[in-house]
């Protein structure tokens, strides 16, 4: 499994959750009873299929020894295994927060250092 997952969300949820001390997800996490994560390699889709067009957002990583056994991986998206959440995210556990804008394309321009 992956060392570091990835969470995008927008600037405003963050920006409360860190006011908060504690991030309980965004609407359809809360819907789904976990908050969902993406490996470096689903995370491109996972903007293009969620996230398309969407501005003010922001990329999160978090390593997953940060979460204990709350962090479960299921079978998702093309029976790929997805991490997912089973607790409210600690702002402190996140590596860091990098802006997810729209390029030129429409597409949202990753970081040059995502793996």
């Amino acid at each position: 499994m992956a060392d570091i997952i990835y969470k995008i969300c927008s600037e405003e949820l963050w920006r409360e959750a860190r006011k908060a001390g504690r991030f309980d997800g965004a609407p359809i996490d809360l819907a789904d009873g976990y908050i969902h994560f993406s490996t470096a390699g689903q995370v491109r889709e996972t903007a293009a299929k969620h996230f398309a067009g969407q501005g003010g957002l922001l990329l999160l990583a978090i390593p997953t020894d940060a979460l204990g056994r709350a962090l479960k991986w299921e079978v998702s998206r093309g029976g790929a295994l997805f991490p997912h959440l089973y607790a409210p995210l600690d702002p402190a556990s996140v590596l860091w927060a990098k802006p997810l804008p729209l390029g030129a394309d429409g597409a949202h321009a990753f970081p040059d250092d995502l793996p």
